[in-house]
């Protein structure tokens, strides 16, 4: 059995992976701002080096996958801890854990969105991103227009693992990223009932060829699949799993 560990494993789509992967037999340690193995708040550069350090000492002899999940789309959320939290919480982790991972040639499974894609402007953010300086980012981050930072947080994402892809796979470890469309969870639930969000919500799934939102456990099963054997050849790959979306509204893309 395997020993992987996830953040977000509080709600929403990490819990039920963490339930699927521990009724499988395998260890798994949950990283969440509450309710988890390992209490962190990822938009902290301390946050996130003592939930790396906090993994080490849990997992000495590696980790089979990691799967960064926490994040947050919006609501009260101001830009920088939006951008904090989903992008330099994720790539701050996987560089820790690196060393975890490629002793056992283990998989990342990284969460963008299908709203990735999505032309909205803010490259600038994009770019700051990649060039891996937090602060300047943040600075950034102010001048970008809200409701905007989470596609953008999420497309850089993508980016950073193609670029890092081969580096990666060197030392052993497959990294692929899912980017799922409306999926039922705390955080997205209330968007529905919103008066204001609830049309955007529904118009959205008006343009899902399968014309209703995800459950957890549908993309928790494609995360699971990409961490195991089954999809060893599956490398640097971006899955939509969004109903048929993307196909539907980007046509003729590759």
């Amino acid at each position: 059995m395997g020993r992987y560990a996830i953040t977000g494993g509080a709600s929403g789509i990490g819990a039920a992976l963490l339930s699927s992967l521990v009724d499988a037999g395998h260890s798994v340690i949950n990283i969440d701002i509450r309710d988890a193995d390992l209490i962190a708040d990822l938009t902290t550069e301390e946050g996130r080096q003592g939930a790396i350090t906090g993994v080490l000492e849990l997992a000495p002899d590696g980790l089979d996958g990691f799967v960064p999940l926490a994040g947050i789309a919006g609501g009260a959320a101001t830009g920088r801890v939006i951008t904090a939290l989903n992008y330099f919480g994720t790539v701050r982790l996987i560089e820790g854990l690196r060393g975890a991972l490629a002793k056992n040639s283990g998989a990342i499974v990284i969460l963008s969105s299908n709203s990735a894609p999505m032309e909205v402007g803010g490259e600038a953010l994009v770019s700051s991103l990649l060039a891996d300086k937090e602060s300047a980012a943040l600075e950034v981050a102010d001048t970008i227009a809200e409701g905007t930072h989470y596609m953008l947080t999420k497309r850089a994402l993508v980016f950073w693992m193609q670029r890092n892809c081969m580096d990666y796979s060197r030392a052993g470890i497959r990294m692929n990223a899912v980017a799922p469309g409306p999926v039922l969870t705390p955080m997205t639930e209330p968007l529905f009932k919103s008066e204001e969000y609830a049309p955007i919500m529904q118009g959205l799934l008006d343009a899902t060829p399968i014309n209703r939102a995800a459950q957890p456990e549908e993309v928790s099963s494609v995360i699971e699949f990409l961490l195991s054997s089954n999809a060893s050849y599956v490398n640097g790959s971006l899955l939509f799993l969004d109903g048929g979306y993307d196909a539907n509204t980007r046509q003729n893309h590759i």
